[in-house]
């Protein structure tokens, strides 16, 4: 089975990079002895790895950039654990694809148990597609879909609708709704500081902030911190 763990969000608010779920990460990566970051969500790559390997430094495992190699699947094929930050999912996905890591990366994890990780971007990259991303399509990549790592898509920094503004656009609640006009997949609303962690067959909702759950015909579910019934 997968070993993943898929944050909301590397920042939240009052505390530092990633520092908001260290001790998953921890636990998550224990026994990793290099982890390959991927970086393509941001244009900088040398300045996002400086950001990761600074914020992962407590972990003691070096992080490695997977835009040093030559040859992007000769990381792949050497990676202990993965990590891909957030950013623009639609540059990211297209990077993947322009690159042809795909699959390389969906057999590691999938077939070789590589622990993966992302944030944000790199947690919509988990999901079947990246069709519930929040991001601007400022590249096209050549199809919507991802990794297919689990069944169910996620909508990364789920924001509640605030019942005092003024504000006339969609709410989030609302897109989401859209999608299941067109997509029968579940998508968990998963609010910033809260991360799933999936681990031998089961998925565990961690943080504080919660997530909302959404299904074809059906109301939204209040999910709070603890085991969830996303996995079949």
């Amino acid at each position: 089975m997968p070993k993943l763990l898929l944050i909301s969000s590397s920042r939240v608010y009052g505390s530092g990079y990633l520092e908001h779920c260290r001790d998953a990460i921890a636990s998550h990566l224990s026994g990793v002895g290099e982890i390959l970051f991927i970086p393509y969500a941001l244009k900088d790559h040398d300045e996002y790895e400086a950001i990761v390997s600074g914020a992962l430094n407590f972990l003691g495992a070096p992080v490695k950039s997977i835009h040093h190699w030559e040859n992007p699947l000769d990381a792949i094929t050497q990676a202990q654990g993965i990590f891909i930050g957030g950013g623009n999912s639609f540059r990211l996905l297209k990077a993947l694809y322009d690159r042809r890591l795909l699959a390389p990366i969906r057999e590691a994890v999938l077939n070789r148990y590589v622990p993966y990780m992302g944030s944000s971007a790199g947690t919509n990259m988990a999901c079947p597609t990246m069709r519930t991303s929040n991001d601007m399509p400022i590249v096209q990549p050549p199809s919507f879909d991802a990794f297919g790592l689990i069944p169910f898509q996620i909508n990364p920094h789920f924001i509640d609708a605030d019942p005092d503004s003024t504000h006339q656009g969609e709410t989030r609640e609302q897109r989401i709704a859209e999608f299941h006009e067109e997509n029968s997949a579940p998508v968990a609303g998963l609010r910033e500081g809260s991360w799933l962690k999936i681990e031998d067959g089961e998925c565990v909702l961690g943080g504080k902030t919660g997530m909302k759950l959404f299904r074809q015909g059906h109301d939204p579910e209040e999910i709070a911190e603890g085991k969830t019934n996303l996995l079949p």
